[in-house]
């Protein structure tokens, strides 16, 4: 799909899910317990080892059911690599404008990770399609929505201090999307290996999102 068709399936669930593990175990069976539950865009960090092989092993395995990203991307070499091995779209911590460049010339979706009114435009300016507002749980969603206030221009997806009873909050205060971590990939859920855990997360944050926006 083309990156404008891959923003707007993004902008259309309203979620990124984000998968930390300390090991690349179980990963295809979460991607697939995010899917079943109704969420189809999931983000491997750079954390994870072995993330390459991941990544390829997910696209293979999954196609496009789901939209596939690499997260916790800090540099162009390792963005690269990961839209080799399969990924639709970059996520970085930070602003990089080295990273978002690379991603316009392979037209590759990009998140850029900022937090201050200067960085978040910074990376707007740079080319970033959205910026990822981290850590969100500083400020929470008041602070959203006084940078949404005179940037109202700018995709901002907030990531960190989103859960059940924070969503609806960020979705007023003007978040296009949010990103999920361990809210909904929880640790326990994910040591155990209790897939079911996951999916009923994943339907509960797609309805709660539905409901959020007022659909």
């Amino acid at each position: 799909m083309s990156k404008e068709a891959d923003l707007q399936r993004v902008l259309d669930l309203g979620i990124v899910a984000i998968i930390r593990a300390p090991s690349g175990e179980k990963l295809l069976e979460v991607a697939e317990a995010l899917y079943a539950g109704g969420i189809d865009v999931i983000e491997v960090t750079f954390t994870v080892p072995g993330v390459l092989e991941i990544i390829s092993h997910l696209r293979k395995s999954l196609g496009d059911k789901i939209l596939l990203g690499a997260g916790t991307v800090l540099d162009p070499e390792s963005a690269r690599a990961a839209m080799l091995a399969g990924a639709e779209f970059i996520v970085t911590p930070t602003v990089n404008t080295s990273v978002i460049q690379l991603c316009q010339r392979y037209g590759k979706l990009v998140m850029a990770g900022g937090f201050t009114p200067t960085e978040i435009l910074t990376a707007w300016d740079a080319g970033a399609d959205i910026v990822k507002v981290f850590p969100a749980d500083v400020g929470g969603p008041s602070y959203l929505k006084s940078v949404h206030g005179p940037l109202p221009q700018v995709r901002l997806l907030p990531t960190g201090g989103v859960n059940l009873d924070t969503l609806p909050d960020f979705v007023k205060a003007g978040a296009c999307s949010v990103g999920l971590g361990s809210a909904l990939v929880e640790k326990k859920a994910l040591e155990s290996g209790d897939m079911a855990r996951i999916q009923e997360l994943a339907s509960a944050y797609a309805s709660k999102m539905k409901e959020a926006r007022g659909s």
